[in-house]
């Protein structure tokens, strides 16, 4: 009966890995296989030049610049706090996506504003602009 545990793998199917550079004794030593000048047998020269790989390389639309793996801010405006908070309430991560003005907590969140803070609230677990934190002194 076949099942996954009977099969076999074909005769020639399984090869041993070429161990090149690994002494004389190993038939692979010396030159390790790649003769005795030129271009070739020199240490840095891809070897997609000599598979005829480099248009090809050439030729795929690559991917350009930077992508940092840290997230960026939530950026909370002094204009949605004025218009969302009333006096004596606390601003938090967790009042913020209550109100859905953020959609994850776990992400920086940041208040800028130009604006004038006409409410008086209370901030807790948020970065804020210099602005702002010279309106609250």
């Amino acid at each position: 009966m076949l099942s996954l545990n009977t099969i076999k793998k074909s005769k020639g199917a399984d090869q041993k890995r070429k161990r090149v550079g690994r002494g004389n004794a190993s038939g692979h030593g010396t030159y390790s296989t790649r003769g005795l000048k030129g271009q070739k047998s020199r240490s840095g020269v891809s070897g997609l030049k000599k598979l005829g790989m480099k248009k090809q390389l050439l030729k795929i639309p690559k991917l350009r610049g930077f992508k940092s793996p840290y997230p960026k801010n939530q950026v909370i405006s002094v204009k949605m706090i004025n218009k969302n908070f009333k006096d004596q309430e606390t601003v938090s991560p967790e009042t913020l996506l209550a109100k859905k003005l953020i959609n994850d907590k776990a992400a920086g969140i940041k208040i800028l504003g130009k604006e004038k803070l006409t409410v008086k609230v209370k901030f807790a677990g948020l970065k804020m602009s210099e602005s702002v934190k010279k309106q609250l002194a």
